[in-house]
């Protein structure tokens, strides 16, 4: 069946009778529908029937299947070409997507390079290289002796993050400490990094870096594709692991990995477990730090929150550098306190 005899559709993302249409064509695939999609593409058939579809969220490819019927028709090349147009009018040149192993060929053949493969997801990017590129742009010292890193959010930067950061450089002679580019958290990703250089600039032998876009938080890796929902949370705490430690603890010559403690959230408590089994085979240890307390609690980046949401800045202002309160209390910073109390 040629191309000619297939018509698009497309979705921004589709609503109403048309993406119940499209979630039970891709339930029927054995895929969930990403609640993420921003965008969306259709193929039908003559009859109206749905042929094959792909959906892009940021610069994410997901969602592509194409029935059984009309496999080796070419629709998977049509659909992919589909989404790399709509990528490059929103100005994306860098994507990714995340795919059940057994589609690395099909996905190579149309221009994607796998990065990392474990036994529920791959990997891939349709830059060749992309993540070596970017690792060997970090800057870092000529010797860097013993090396350590440090991944946080810092949504914001508190004096619980400073001190982690202090306790962690203590120990080495060289502290990567990498801030998540991924631009969901209530801070805004430059103002998060801005936060942190400032909050660390007295210290010498911290090397602060964005992660680009390898170091996800596991919370937003898609899942769609995983039929074991009970799995998918660890499987995508795998994958962030491994990628740290075949790509950056190798790179860098990263042996310990620091964390602090979690109190709080059973997700990040499982994923602090995840690395401590996991690191040791790329020859990296963790390191634990507890906590930095006040008032007999734990330092929070969600505690800041919760006062900013309240207009609370006098509870607030003890467990922040000055240089974060004074974006707290700019008037950026306000606004945002206002965002969160509608949110809340």
């Amino acid at each position: 069946m040629e191309f000619s005899t297939f018509y698009e559709e497309i979705g921004t993302p589709f609503t109403g009778r048309r993406l119940r249409r499209l979630q039970a064509f891709l339930q029927a695939a054995g895929l969930d529908y990403d609640d993420q999609i921003e965008y969306s593409v259709c193929l039908t058939d003559r009859e109206g029937a749905l042929a094959a579809t792909g959906s892009l969220h940021g610069n994410v490819l997901k969602c592509i299947a194409v029935d059984a019927r009309y496999q080796g028709c070419g629709l998977s090349a049509r659909i992919i070409t589909a989404l790399l147009n709509r990528a490059a009018e929103l100005g994306l040149d860098h994507l990714f997507l995340f795919t059940k192993p057994k589609n690395r060929q099909m996905f190579t053949d149309l221009g994607f390079y796998a990065i990392l493969e474990t036994k529920d997801i791959l990997l891939m990017e349709n830059i060749r290289d992309g993540i070596g590129r970017y690792l060997r742009g970090l800057s870092r010292p000529q010797d860097p002796g013993i090396a350590g890193a440090v991944v946080a959010n810092c949504n914001p930067f508190t004096l619980g993050h400073r001190y982690l950061i202090e306790q962690a450089a203590a120990q080495c002679d060289t502290l990567h400490l990498f801030i998540l580019s991924e631009d969901r958290s209530a801070f805004p990703a430059d103002v998060r990094y801005q936060l942190a250089a400032q909050g660390t600039a007295d210290l010498p032998n911290v090397w602060l870096h964005p992660t680009s876009d390898y170091l996800i938080s596991s919370a937003l890796f898609p899942t769609y594709f995983i039929k074991d929902k009970a799995r998918a949370a660890a499987a995508n705490c795998e994958l962030d692991i491994r990628l740290f430690g075949q790509y950056f603890a190798k790179e860098l010559g990263i042996t310990r990995r620091f964390v602090g403690t979690e109190p709080f959230c059973p997700v990040t408590s499982a994923y602090n477990d995840a690395l401590r089994a996991l690191l040791p085979e790329y020859g990296v240890r963790l390191i634990e730090i507890p906590r930095m307390t006040h008032g007999g609690l734990a330092v929070s980046a969600s505690f800041v929150r919760q006062c900013m949401a309240k207009g609370d800045l006098a509870a607030l202002r003890p467990v922040v550098p000055e240089s974060t309160y004074a974006y707290i209390a700019s008037p950026a910073g306000r606004a945002l306190c206002a965002r969160l109390a509608e949110e809340a």
